[in-house]
């Protein structure tokens, strides 16, 4: 059976994916840093935190819906920046902004999009957020502010766990680069998967097409994004009047200053993996930070979250809001457009069955009590 209803889990997703798309662009899609253990390990952890089931309890008429800065959303949970969505399959940046639109959840743009940020918007409507590098010059990065802002952007996130672009060995073995040079290799490579070839080939191959529109330079992937400092954040938090987000983060001493420093909300992430395979799973530092900046101040996850379980050991360990990126891109690359919304429906049915399961009927009622309590305990962060 091949279609959207043949996606019944994210498993089934991934696999798909993985026989529909190149190898080397289902590599770009899942690989990380170095040996791809903190990717694995992101994964691993969620395993370690017990949900605690509750019984006789009333569970009708689930509410799941989620407010966040000054947004109400119909899901505790939204899009997260990815760069070149388009190679999972041809428009997937514009089928990645209606679905957020018809399920009325945040999309983050990210610079390296395949579409530019004035398109997306138009395509995503309110509720479509901006992610910002500070790729090579800053002046590029001012040149992006100045953009979002006057495309009516309102929420702007700045990534700065990038200083430098890691290895990702998936990438070198498979001679992945940006713009692509095809050799004998990848030749070989899409000649094996016809469909994604002709339909990429027919639309045209996908580039960084904000570095296209009124820019200055070319994309370079590996560049310096150094640029992303303190003093620059200090610089944006004064120019940007909208919601500003700082994604990365986490250490609970740079949570604290970047909350000083005046942000609406904190993004704890260790990219996915993609960045310093030494780094502990993101979720065991979720805690820690929510205990250094405190009860109020937002927070958003991601690094790992695959299932309408982890959402809820997510915000039970101190999240107000998480994204999916990985599990979005293998459902596109499995089925298209269908594909995705049938994971973004899979994903809510599966938070509302578990929402009841351990006894609750709000999303918002969500803390650190649905943890097995003895497990919750022996865990040492």
């Amino acid at each position: 059976m091949w279609g959207p209803k043949s996606i019944i889990s994210f498993e089934d997703a991934k696999a798909k994916a993985k026989r529909r798309l190149p190898r080397m662009i289902f590599d770009f899609i899942e690989g990380s840093a170095g040996r791809e253990v903190a990717a694995e390990k992101n994964l691993q952890i969620f395993n370690d935190f017990y949900l605690r089931s509750k019984v006789l309890a009333p569970v009708e008429d689930p509410k799941i819906y989620a407010d966040f800065l000054n947004y109400s959303f119909d899901l505790p949970f939204g899009i997260a920046p990815m760069g070149m969505c388009n190679l999972a399959w041809p428009g997937a940046d514009r089928n990645l902004a209606e679905a957020a639109k018809t399920f009325k959840i945040p999309h983050c743009v990210s610079t390296a999009a395949s579409s530019s940020l004035e398109e997306l918007k138009k395509w995503g409507g309110d509720q479509t957020w901006f992610q910002l590098y500070v790729n090579g010059p800053a002046k590029e990065a001012w040149t992006m502010v100045d953009r979002a802002d006057a495309a009516g952007y309102t929420t702007l996130i700045l990534t700065v766990d990038v200083p430098v672009v890691s290895r990702r060995v998936r990438d070198l073995r498979n001679g992945f680069v940006v713009p692509f040079k095809i050799g004998l290799k990848q030749l070989i490579d899409f000649a094996l998967h016809p469909n994604w070839s002709l339909s990429t080939i027919m639309k045209g191959i996908p580039e960084p097409k904000n570095f296209r529109h009124g820019s200055q330079n070319n994309f370079d992937r590996n560049a310096s994004r150094a640029g992303a400092n303190w003093e620059f954040l200090g610089e944006l938090r004064e120019k940007w009047k909208g919601n500003l987000i700082v994604k990365g983060v986490m250490d609970p001493e740079d949570a604290k200053r970047i909350q000083n420093a005046g942000v609406d909300a904190i993004w704890v992430s260790n990219h996915g993996g993609r960045q310093l395979d030494g780094s502990p799973p993101a979720l065991l530092a979720l805690p820690k930070i929510r205990e250094s900046v405190g009860p109020n101040l937002p927070i958003i996850f991601d690094s790992g979250i695959r299932s309408g379980s982890d959402i809820l050991r997510a915000l039970a360990l101190g999240a107000d809001f998480v994204m999916f990126g990985r599990p979005l891109m293998y459902a596109i690359g499995a089925d298209g457009s269908r594909g995705l919304r049938r994971i973004i429906n899979l994903i809510k049915e599966e938070l509302s069955t578990n929402l009841g399961l351990v006894g609750l009927t709000d999303i918002n009622e969500v803390d650190k009590k649905i943890i097995a309590d003895k497990f919750f305990k022996d865990i040492k962060y």
